[in-house]
């Protein structure tokens, strides 16, 4: 494996799994960022929709359940939102904690690959 003007390493099957798990980690990542992003949209969007609710004066309002709206009282809707914005604010904790395991073990990765194979590999994104 010879490139630019670094020397000739070896690459084994150990390295090669290593570099796959790599990219598999670095697939993910991405698809984490997505993810978050979402997901915090989706809590602003809840929080938008609880803000409104204190300005709204009707007692029965319509809420959106799949593609079709429901009248419900507002008690019911804020509850149904407060639920709502938990289980996004858990789903986001989540993700974030993944995130943050995925990255270490990237780093790990990162430092194992890099000094076995010093300027051979490029591991970073442009």
């Amino acid at each position: 494996m010879q490139q630019g003007g670094g020397s000739e390493t070896e690459v084994t099957w150990e390295d090669q799994q290593n570099i796959n798990k790599f990219g598999r980690l670095n697939n993910r990542f991405h698809e984490l960022e997505d993810e978050i992003k979402i997901s915090k949209e989706t809590n602003e969007n809840l929080e938008d929709a609880s803000n409104e609710l204190i300005l709204a004066d009707e007692e029965v309002l319509r809420f959106q359940i799949g593609e079709v709206f429901a009248h419900m009282p507002m008690e019911e809707v804020e509850s149904r939102l407060e639920k709502m914005k938990e289980e996004t604010c858990k789903n986001l904790e989540r993700l974030e904690e993944e995130k943050d395991s995925i990255l270490a073990q990237m780093a790990e990765l990162k430092k194992i690959l890099y000094g076995k194979f010093k300027d051979s590999i490029n591991l970073e994104e442009d």
